[in-house]
């Protein structure tokens, strides 16, 4: 076994010691690690989401004109109808008796107008034979007059009465959809009262309420996704069809309408509530930031810290896109670039950057719904794989 003299021992022991001051020295003075983001170009999307609801061209409500008892209910709410459909039938024994009151009169009419024809033949017979007066010829005109009269109040009396008839069956004014039932058989109802409520048929559009503060980003004809709470994996396709020209000033929201691209799903219900998600811009390359990395911000430009070299330096920006949570930069940075995320870092202080994940298509929420977002809302955004 070697053995050190005691000289020797000494000298070793002073080069760990050494050896060690210099580690710690060395880790003293290394730069400190601060999180950077790479900027590489992707793809960034600007949308807006916010509730609509189902609307229709026109609805109407459907009564009787006349004051009967209901008989018969033919169709049911959320049914789908044709023009000419009987819908209600009301009862018509009473009816039918005054109809038939009335065709016994017409033909009493008729009888009385043809006995008082003869009766003027006769008398223009016996008038030429001297055997009557001009006045009785007179008189018998008369009664041929007043029966022609009685004649046409009996046959409008069995018009009316037909016509009575024919308005105990209430018949759907155009195709549509019955949205409500206000009527079941045993009552009696009274013109004016709405025994059904009517969707006609048309295109199906989509209502809503937008903030004023995104009016600058909408357009007509922009694309649309539409989901229902109910049915979030049942996405369908609309776009903007009008913006209102003025805004409402108690809510401080504009209405949008939109029309679908393709058949309404068969789930759609009148009034029912949807989430629309617009996209407003689309850039399919751009080097973009999250918009709390952002310094100095005023309008279009704003100032970030880089590291160049293990060096902290400020840019200035010249910003472009705007989403909720991320910008579009036109100039004062490359792709290649490293961001700076932290605020504690310094300009010409040195650090270690440590490059973290980050993606604008991927990391930005969708615009906030005006009623709050639902789980509509929700499962568009995971339908979407935003």
């Amino acid at each position: 076994m070697l053995k050190l003299s005691g000289k020797t021992r000494w000298i070793v022991l002073a080069v760990v010691l050494v050896l060690a001051l210099a580690g710690m020295t060395a880790l003293a003075l290394r730069a400190p690690r601060a999180e950077a983001l790479r900027m590489e170009p992707a793809p960034l999307l600007r949308t807006l989401q916010f509730s609509a609801r189902v609307a229709t061209l026109s609805r109407v409500e459907v009564g009787s004109t006349l004051t009967g008892r209901v008989a018969q209910v033919t169709v049911r709410e959320g049914a789908q109808i044709k023009r000419g459909q009987v819908l209600v039938r009301l009862e018509t024994d009473e009816l039918r008796a005054a109809e038939a009151q009335a065709v016994a009169a017409e033909r009493q009419a008729d009888a009385t107008l043809q006995a008082a024809r003869a009766t003027l033949a006769r008398a223009e017979q016996l008038v030429k034979q001297n055997f009557y007066s001009a006045a009785q010829l007179d008189e018998a005109r008369r009664a041929v007059d007043v029966a022609l009269a009685q004649q046409g109040a009996a046959r409008a009396a069995v018009t009316a009465a037909r016509a009575r008839l024919e308005q105990t069956s209430v018949e759907a004014p155009a195709d549509a959809r019955v949205l409500a039932r206000m009527v079941e058989p045993g009552q009696i109802v009274q013109p004016g009262k709405a025994l059904l409520n009517l969707a006609l048929a048309g295109p199906t559009q989509l209502v809503a309420q937008v903030d004023e503060r995104f009016l600058d980003q909408l357009r007509v004809g922009q694309q649309a996704q539409v989901v229902a709470d109910a049915f979030a994996g049942q996405r369908f396709a609309a776009k903007v069809l009008s913006i209102a020209p003025v805004v409402d000033a108690q809510r401080g929201a504009i209405e949008v309408k939109f029309t679908l691209l393709q058949d309404a799903p068969a789930f759609l219900r009148e009034d029912m509530t949807l989430s629309v998600e617009v996209e407003t811009a689309r850039r399919e390359q751009a080097l973009a930031l999250p918009l709390n990395l952002l310094r100095q911000t005023s309008g279009d430009s704003a100032r970030v810290l880089v590291a160049v070299d293990g060096v902290v330096h400020e840019r200035a920006l010249r910003l472009g896109l705007r989403t909720l949570a991320a910008v579009e930069v036109l100039e004062g940075l490359q792709a290649g670039d490293a961001v700076l995320t932290g605020s504690k870092v310094k300009v010409g202080q040195r650090v270690t950057v440590l490059v973290v994940p980050w993606q604008a298509a991927a990391g930005q929420p969708a615009a906030r719904r005006e009623d709050g977002a639902g789980s509509a809302g929700s499962a568009m955004t995971n339908a979407m794989g935003r």
